[in-house]
């Protein structure tokens, strides 16, 4: 590899660096961003999201150790595949909310609970909605207000798509309002570029979720009560690319399911309770 094609570490915020993986796609924008997060003077460091299985993207991330701990914010491959070789590389565990992704001894992480690491402090936050298992990390101590490495709950460009079944419509905008609760923190999404503040991105995300919602709510008038997620999916994304295609249809299931779930869910996101989709 020669000096221009190996993986650079870049400056994101006060306290983390990232190294982005080389597996840009539709989905993963340009590609992973793997965060390295450290505290001023300390000689260790917290690994966020390891990534694809890729040697020289996690032969960078080890160099920028020695790493205390590795944490990953969902189960999607790319964001996880390369955490058992960052595990062998450093020694360090690997820590998520789905125990299927812990290794080297490491607790599956808790909503709400505060790890200290790397010379920090992080929070993990409970963000289920693009999967059941997506977490966020607050880094409160990351410029005046804070950080939050969002996963791919909030991308730098664009909008997520709900990996239904596993990810549900009503979690996300429960998650939503939890990171808007957060403020004006940085936000450092797995993919895509750094944004400047969580409130506002959570509110613009929400106000897209309930457009999409309506749009939804309109073409089953239109089609019947009863259509499928490909035939909505016509109409509420006709000019989508194929590429990504799939994800549009996912995101469609997930709003059907919503629009045709529990009153208390219908209620609070301006459904009447009662009253038909179609």
């Amino acid at each position: 590899m020669t000096p221009a094609s190996r993986p650079v570490l870049q400056r994101s915020t006060a306290l983390t660096q990232f190294v982005l993986a080389p597996n840009p796609g539709p989905m993963s924008l340009e590609g992973t961003n793997s965060y390295v997060l450290r505290a001023p003077g300390s000689p260790a460091a917290v690994v966020v999201d390891p990534g694809p299985l890729d040697e020289a993207h996690l032969q960078a991330l080890a160099a920028a150790g020695p790493v205390d701990l590795i944490l990953v914010t969902h189960r999607h491959a790319d964001h996880t595949a390369g955490s058992a070789r960052l595990h062998e590389l450093t020694g360090a565990p690997v820590r998520a909310a789905d125990k299927a992704h812990c290794h080297g001894g490491g607790a599956p992480l808790k909503d709400g609970q505060a790890i200290l690491a790397g010379g920090l402090e992080v929070r993990v936050v409970a963000t289920p909605g693009h999967t059941s298992d997506s977490v966020c990390f607050h880094l409160p101590a990351d410029g005046p207000h804070g950080s939050v490495l969002s996963g791919d709950t909030i991308l730098g460009r664009g909008t997520t798509m709900l990996d239904y079944p596993d990810g549900t419509l009503g979690d996300y905008l429960a998650s939503l309002d939890k990171l808007e609760a957060l403020g004006s923190a940085a936000v450092l999404p797995a993919h895509g570029p750094t944004l400047p503040s969580l409130a506002d991105v959570s509110r613009a995300y929400r106000s897209h979720r309930l457009e999409r919602l309506a749009q939804v709510r309109a073409a089953l008038a239109r089609l019947g009560a009863e259509a499928s997620a490909g035939d909505v999916a016509d109409v509420v994304y006709a000019d989508v690319d194929p590429s990504v295609r799939r994800a549009a249809e996912t995101s469609v299931s997930a709003q059907l399911h919503y629009l045709r779930g529990d009153a208390g869910q219908r209620r609070a996101w301006g459904v009447t309770p009662g009253e038909t989709v179609g």
